[in-house]
């Protein structure tokens, strides 16, 4: 797709979503680095409804961000069971805070705005649990940049539109997005992108869902995911593991044959040696005679 299309496509998206989702708040108030971080760590793949109180709860449940970092995945994913993924959000957690923590030996990084903003992103992506929604959101919100954030759902969104190949949802690019929604615009259109993202990853055979993605791009029909496919993938994944499980399998019984084998052999063994055994004695006793007539003959 050209860039002049694809600009033209991104502009009909963000005035479809403005009319359809018109509760949803474009314009988020957390200023702080590490607490924009943290929220969007619950934002990834969820609606901002579910996504806001999850994260309050998180912040009542335990004493101070410390608490949060020394718990485990497990304590804070119950705390976090709302979210599509409480687990994969509660490691982003708890890693953004381990890293930070083991940097700054605190959690605060508001000394890091004082620096160019290139230099800042550069040094969050290093933060363990940090993605690159984490990271666009952040940007957008706490350091004034014009970065869009984009996770699994909104990838999927904008390949079923045809704005990216699937190549490119891969690797998480979204190439001339930022350059088609000006600045002004980023926060709304990325809170509305990233609502109809969470409805997609929630449920992407959702008629209304369908509805929608339909009314911004009629050609979408060809792109939108196959329940088929599916299945086929969760089959062949069925498959692989059991190859893997007739494969130890396989590898333990020549084993056990091996063993049986020895065994077998042992009384073979034995009822040999106790032949040869016997005939000693009738052999010496042929001989003996012989050796005595042939000492009885010089006499």
């Amino acid at each position: 797709m050209s860039s002049t299309n694809k600009a033209a496509l991104f502009n009909k998206t963000h005035r479809v979503l403005k009319r359809t989702y018109k509760d949803v708040p474009t314009k988020y108030d957390q200023t702080l680095l590490l607490e924009s971080l943290l929220f969007a760590s619950c934002l990834e793949n969820a609606r901002w409804e579910v996504a806001q109180p999850a994260f309050e709860k998180l912040r009542d449940a335990f004493f101070d961000w410390n608490e949060i970092r020394v718990s485990t995945v497990k304590e804070l994913a119950e705390v976090l069971s709302t979210l599509p993924e409480p687990s994969e959000a509660a490691t982003r957690v708890k890693g953004v805070l381990q890293s930070v923590f083991e940097s700054d030996y605190s959690f605060d990084l508001e000394h890091l705005k004082k620096q160019n903003i290139g230099a800042v992103v550069k040094r969050l992506h290093k933060l363990q649990g940090a993605t690159n929604f984490n990271v666009a959101y952040a940007t957008q919100t706490a350091l004034g940049g014009h970065s869009i954030p984009v996770d699994k759902g909104t990838l999927g969104v904008l390949v079923v539109l045809g704005a990216i190949t699937p190549e490119e949802a891969e690797s998480g690019v979204v190439p001339g997005m930022e350059r088609a929604i000006p600045k002004s615009k980023g926060q709304e259109f990325g809170a509305l992108l990233h609502e109809l993202g969470a409805e997609f990853f929630a449920t992407p055979f959702s008629p209304t869902v369908r509805e929608l993605l339909l009314s911004i791009a009629p050609d979408a029909k060809e792109r939108f995911p196959k329940r088929g496919a599916k299945k086929a993938a969760k089959k062949s994944e069925a498959e692989v593991n059991g190859k893997k499980d007739a494969k130890r399998g396989s590898r333990k019984e020549p084993v056990a044959t091996k063993k049986r084998t020895k065994t077998e052999k042992r009384p073979a063994r034995a009822a040999k040696s106790a032949s040869q055994t016997k005939k000693k004695p009738a052999r010496t006793a042929k001989k003996t005679p012989a050796k005595a007539l042939a000492k009885r003959k010089p006499r």
